[in-house]
C-alpha cells in the first residue's frame, strides 16, 4: 500500500513536465503563451489516461492473484 501511495505522488509530482513534440512546440510558440499551455496539458492529460487504466488493472490483477493464493 505504502508503495502505491508513493507511485501515485510521484505521478502528481510530475505534472510540469514539458510534453510537447517539435512541431507541437513551434506551433504552440506562434499561438502564444496560453494556448501553449493549454495544448501542453492536453497532451500531458491525454498522456496520463492509459496509464492510469493500466494501473488500474495491474492492481485488481494483483488483488486477485493476491487472493487466490491466500487461499492456496
Amino acid at each position: 500500500m505504502k508503495k502505491l501511495l508513493l507511485l501515485c505522488f510521484a505521478i502528481i509530482m510530475v505534472m510540469s513536465v514539458e510534453a510537447q513534440c517539435s512541431i507541437c512546440t513551434k506551433t504552440a510558440s506562434q499561438l502564444g503563451e496560453g494556448p501553449a499551455r493549454g495544448l501542453n496539458a492536453g497532451i500531458v492529460y491525454l498522456m496520463l489516461t492509459p496509464f492510469a487504466l493500466m494501473g488500474v488493472i495491474g492492481y485488481r490483477w494483483w488483488k486477485r492473484e493476491r487472493q487466490v493464493n491466500s487461499n492456496q
